[in-house]
């Protein structure tokens, strides 16, 4: 059994993994955000482990013993995103944090995730100290960017995994891949998040995702379900953006940064075609619903509504959709948001998190390098 902390905990997508995988117990945990502590304690059962709430208060001397350290330093200070002022943003100093548990505790195992920009901020300075520091404390390395998608996820979200054992062997199997292993077989798609009527339901990537209803329709209607990427060549990709911390923020000043659901529809969709009672989800219709393309309008009737499919429309991603795109079970966000929490901190914690179906690769090929180091005797 490995025992962990897990450091920046969010919503423990480390412990999400681990637990998938098995072989892993938690002892404690540290988090800041009081919104993804709620969200924690609902997911596991913490009873018995310790809880710090600021890394930068924690007494290490006071910490239980624990074979691997894991967790994603703040990463806002080398992301591309931000405003990339690395170590001198308060937030880049947190590293320092992790690396100070490290030197009082010396785990067997450490595993840290950010940003792949960390490795070239400030022409490589910043990874060059961090790596000295740590190698300093007598651990091997290996790092590198993965991506989310190359693990069964529909999101293209690259992140640097940086990983050490305290000896003199390089884990670099730990996080070895071939594709096709990463793949698990395919690109996997998720199912059916949400039944219901049309304007509630959310259907699988494999075909195609329904847009919202809204009442007045258009760009954004009244109710703000739609969400039109004004970028210029709008691009369109099988896999989603990465999910960010501000999913809800609306349009953003970052070109191409919110992912988007399209309503699927033909090549010959630029052309106008009549639809009949859209809304009636569920109501008997005698023949077609809609039309071909410069077949004329259905014949008007009182009981009847009539409209027009032209060029489909977009709608933002709802939470547990994002939650989804980063590998947590349906049940788990359910279990979040029967607590109340609003949609803009469910945005905000998805965005936040590391992708659970990466971890649970590495934590698998974990188990096999700690197997073999205890048939070493070391």
């Amino acid at each position: 059994m490995i025992r962990y902390f897990e450091a920046f905990a969010g919503i423990g997508a480390f412990r999400s993994a681990f637990e998938k995988v098995g072989g892993f117990e938690c002892v404690g945990w540290c988090e800041i955000d009081k919104f993804a502590q709620k969200a924690y304690r609902v997911l596991y059962d913490t009873r018995g482990e310790v809880f710090y709430e600021d890394i930068t208060k924690i007494d290490c001397g006071s910490m239980p013993d624990f074979d691997m350290l894991v967790g994603g330093p703040c990463c806002q200070s080398f992301s591309v995103a931000g405003h990339r002022r690395a170590f001198e943003d308060d937030r880049g100093n947190l590293f320092f944090d992790y690396i100070r548990i490290l030197e009082v505790k010396r785990p067997k195992y450490f595993i840290a995730e950010n940003v792949p920009n960390l490795l070239g901020i400030s022409q490589g300075e910043c990874w060059k100290i961090i790596l000295e520091k740590i190698s300093e404390l007598g651990y091997s390395m290996c790092w590198r960017v993965l991506n989310s998608a190359d693990f069964g996820i529909p999101q293209s979200r690259k992140r640097l995994f940086l990983v050490g054992y305290l000896g003199d062997r390089c884990p670099a199997e730990i996080l070895s891949f071939r594709r096709s292993d990463a793949e698990n077989g395919g690109k996997r798609k998720p199912e059916q998040l949400i039944g219901g009527s049309q304007g509630s339901r959310v259907y699988s990537t494999s075909g195609t995702a329904v847009t919202q209803c809204s009442g007045s329709g258009g760009r954004g209607g009244k109710t703000g379900l739609y969400l039109i990427d004004y970028n210029e060549n709008p691009k369109i990709t099988e896999t989603a953006r990465c999910i960010t911390a501000r999913q809800n923020s609306g349009m953003s000043h970052h070109k191409g940064e919110h992912s988007a659901v399209f309503c699927e529809y033909t090549a010959d969709s630029e052309i106008p075609r009549a639809i009949l009672n859209p809304f009636k989800e569920t109501t008997r219709q005698n023949g077609r619903r809609v039309k071909n393309p410069d077949e004329p309008m259905f014949t008007i009737t009182v009981t009847d509504r009539h409209g027009i499919v032209h060029k489909g429309r977009i709608r933002r991603l709802m939470p547990v959709e994002c939650w989804r795109l980063q590998g947590y079970e349906k049940a788990q966000f359910e279990k979040v948001a029967a607590t109340g929490m609003s949609d803009a901190q469910l945005y905000k914690q998805a965005g936040n998190s590391i992708t659970v179906a990466v971890v649970e690769a590495i934590a698998k090929n974990l188990i096999k390098f700690d197997e073999e180091m205890d048939c070493y005797g070391k």
